[in-house]
């Protein structure tokens, strides 16, 4: 049977036609297999990272009170002013470059920003670009009204405002080498605010909203809200007011005696190790951490150098910030013949009717050592030792105790570790080990002389040495408190070691008011009963420097 040219055309039409449909087909379906199944995931994150908008809630930090509950360090609302560049784009040509232009002239104003960085932000590829953090509540408003100002351009489509916090210290310098300061992003970098950071700390939020290509919102929108929780807050053990007194005091101390390099004071309870005031001038304001004193700026601006003015800087800021009393050393002189008269009398070698006898100098192992009073003291007691402040009486009550148990209570008293203060950047002492210490350094240590340690670990050695003998552990967070203000955490008096008796230190509290009333008789407080150790030391590094022997470091320990 044969079949009709046309027909067999027609045929071979169909098959063709099918055969090229099957392959579409096979095609369209290979290709929605790989879309859906095989690459689903991957299309499917990148959809929603294009249509979600997921955003961080700043958690507030946890507040800072005194003993007292005055605050100390907060964190108040603030905001981060941001613009959608996405959403510019989808404008027409001249539209577009209308509301750039309006937004940089209005923002570089009121934020006193660069109009050129501002213009340059509004033609990136993003949705979401950040023009200025933690920006105050007057002018967060300020932008609002810019915004409604502008209504007729929709500024409210390009330029948003998020909620977060910014950190404020009401009391200014008050405490603030204590305190620290936090950085741009509320990390703690000093002080109180660096030990403590992960407890201040909170836990951030987040929102997730639908947003379409130009970064704004969806008509159907999507949002979830996990609410941020706010950092634990801090009660220390600090008082405003003889912080305020002990500032005050200070700073004209350092005025008075022309102190070259700051001065630190500290009041502790002895017996608990709750620091009361810690003291370090000069010091900075935390509000303004990166700002200098007027005479330290000074210092900076008449360097020429690119590369030495900003060394300079650096050190200078680095010094304000910091905290004397626990991160530099010294040679605490005769106030640590507190701590040899303390060995002396718990072992027994010494009692206060103890007889010494000063001609103006000693020698030892060919070492000459003199008295401040040149002319010497002649016979004396050891309260009137003490109160003298005698260096040939300490010598030789220095060679009486020996190498052996000097370097014992050295380490008893604390003196070979650091106290363990909950603040950042403690220093470690240096001094004789016993196994390299003869009869010269045992002499020159009995009087507070060749070895440094911090005025925490000698604060607490000489608390030690009138609170019944025992080494207390300082500390200045008294308190933690959770999100709701309710105590989680307290800290507790904490006895390292008893190191004298509780007799020997009843005779220490007697010589300290010995002296105080016949020595240091500036330290008596009307209706207290006082006891005080001055000491006097030279800066031995700094006069082999420079070769000025006027170089001294002055301190006071009172009880």
């Amino acid at each position: 049977m044969s079949v009709k040219p046309g027909k067999m055309m027609a045929t071979r039409i169909v098959v063709v036609m099918m055969v090229l449909i099957l392959s579409l087909s096979l095609v369209s379906a290979a290709s929605l297999v790989n879309i859906m199944i095989i690459k689903g995931e991957e299309y499917q994150n990148d959809a929603s990272e294009q249509q979600l908008y997921d955003s961080l809630v700043t958690a507030p930090r946890g507040d800072i009170y005194d003993r007292n509950m005055q605050i100390l360090a907060q964190s108040s609302p603030a905001w981060t002013v941001y613009i959608t560049p996405n959403g510019i784009k989808k404008l027409k040509e001249d539209k577009q470059e209308e509301v750039r232009k309006k937004i940089s002239e209005g923002l570089a104003e009121i934020l006193d920003m660069d109009y050129d960085k501002i213009y340059e932000y509004t033609g990136k590829k993003s949705y979401y670009v950040i023009v200025k953090k933690k920006i105050e509540k007057d002018t967060a408003d300020k932008i609002r009204q810019f915004i409604l100002d502008n209504k007729d351009l929709g500024l409210v489509k390009y330029i948003g405002l998020d909620e977060t916090t910014k950190r404020y210290y009401p009391n200014g310098h008050l405490a603030s080498v204590v305190l620290g300061f936090v950085g741009s992003d509320d990390q703690g970098l000093s002080g109180i605010e660096s030990y403590y950071d992960n407890d201040l700390t909170g836990i951030a939020g987040r929102v997730v909203a639908a947003k379409n290509a130009a970064g704004t919102d969806m008509p159907f929108s999507y949002e979830k809200v996990e609410e941020a929780t706010k950092g634990k807050s801090l009660v220390l053990t600090l008082d405003s007011y003889v912080q305020y007194t002990a500032e005050k005091y200070l700073e004209a101390a350092i005025e008075e005696n022309l102190i070259a390099e700051r001065g630190a004071a500290m009041v502790m309870n002895v017996n608990t190790g709750a620091i009361l005031a810690m003291a370090v001038k000069g010091d900075f304001d935390p509000n303004e951490p990166f700002a200098l004193s007027a005479a330290d700026q000074a210092q900076v601006d008449a360097v020429t150098d690119e590369e030495e003015k900003s060394k300079l800087k650096s050190d200078l800021l680095n010094r304000q910030w910091r905290n004397k009393a626990v991160s530099d050393t010294y040679e605490p002189g005769s106030v640590f013949k507190v701590v040899t008269a303390s060995i002396a009398l718990e072992e027994n070698l010494v009692n206060k009717n103890s007889s010494f006898f000063c001609n103006g100098s000693a020698t030892v192992a060919g070492q000459h050592y003199k008295c401040h009073k040149t002319t010497g003291h002649g016979s004396q007691h050891l309260m009137q030792a003490i109160s003298n402040s005698c260096n040939p009486a300490f010598i030789t009550i220095g060679q009486l105790v020996g190498v052996q148990t000097f370097s014992k209570y050295f380490k008893a008293f604390g003196f070979t570790e650091k106290t363990g203060i909950d603040l950042p950047g403690e220093a470690d002492s240096t001094y004789h080990k016993e196994e390299k210490m003869g009869p010269v350094e045992l002499a020159s240590s009995s009087f507070g002389q060749t070895f440094n340690v911090t005025p925490m670990q000698l604060i607490c050695a000489v608390s030690a040495a009138v609170n019944g003998g025992y080494l207390v552990q300082p500390h200045i967070v008294e308190k933690k408190l959770d999100e709701n203000g309710k105590v989680a955490e307290t800290a507790a008096t904490s006895y390292k070691r008893q190191v004298i008796s509780e007799t020997t230190s009843a005779t220490m509290r007697e010589l300290l008011q010995f002296v105080s009333e016949n020595g240091a008789k500036n330290s008596l407080v009307a209706g207290y009963n006082i006891g005080a150790k001055t000491g006097t030391s030279q800066k031995v590094s700094k006069i082999l420097q420079t070769g000025d022997k006027r170089l001294y470091i002055g301190s006071c320990a009172t009880v």
